[in-house]
């Protein structure tokens, strides 16, 4: 199990580092994060045993049974909140994890100010905006997105530092990931979170800051 998951990391970032090489970036600007939702323990410790130390979840309760512990044992492990939160549990995200990326009305971004506010830590955060306007997923409107940045940022006091997407699983990711940088840039935002195992090197070549891979690293979920 070592051996396969250490495999997939160093195969992962050569590619990371080939893509960096050819769009004239640095290594330093681009982190892997590793989802290990719904994977199981073995997967998970060997990835831990790699030196990986950045990890994604997608469920606060979920993540709570998975890091709790380990979180004592790895002191420099930096976990990412990559799927949708709830209001009611904003305490517990803010309490296990270090950045959330799926800020996306202003519900939850007054609940996770507050949040770290009580809990006096520093959170990053990312708003999740829905680039193809899908009914039935989450995201902030583009048409609303400048609005909600600054009211997350001046009335609200939440530390945004870049944008997050999902592109339609129907439409090609590069037109997504281009729109998200432009938005980026228009609210003065530099972090890019985009790109997932199908097509991280695309988000990269699109300024992409923060890849989310999964099954390229770890293989198909039970």
């Amino acid at each position: 199990m070592l051996e396969d998951i250490s495999k997939a990391f160093t195969r992962i970032r050569r590619n990371v580092d080939k893509v960096v090489a050819k769009s004239n970036r640095s290594l330093n600007e681009i982190t892997l994060i590793a989802v290990s939702k719904q994977q199981q323990k073995d997967r998970v410790d060997a990835s831990l045993a790699t030196g990986h130390r950045v990890f994604g979840e997608n469920r606060v309760q979920e993540a709570q049974k998975r890091w709790s512990i380990r979180k004592y044992d790895y002191p420099d492990l930096r976990l990412h909140l990559i799927g949708p939160l709830q209001s009611n549990k904003a305490a517990d995200a803010v309490r296990l994890f270090d950045v959330i990326h799926t800020i996306d009305r202003p519900k939850i971004a007054i609940a996770v100010a507050k949040e770290a506010a009580q809990q006096n830590k520093y959170i990053q955060c990312f708003i999740q905006v829905n680039t193809g306007d899908e009914p039935q997923k989450s995201g902030i409107s583009p048409c609303d997105l400048s609005n909600f940045v600054d009211f997350c940022q001046k009335e609200v006091g939440l530390p945004i530092i870049g944008l997050m997407c999902i592109p339609p699983v129907d439409e090609e990711a590069a037109i997504h990931f281009g729109f998200l940088n432009t938005l980026a840039s228009r609210n003065n935002l530099t972090g890019l979170s985009m790109g997932m195992s199908g097509d991280y090197e695309e988000a990269i070549r699109f300024g992409a800051t923060h890849i989310r891979v999964g099954s390229a690293l770890f293989g198909s979920r039970e």
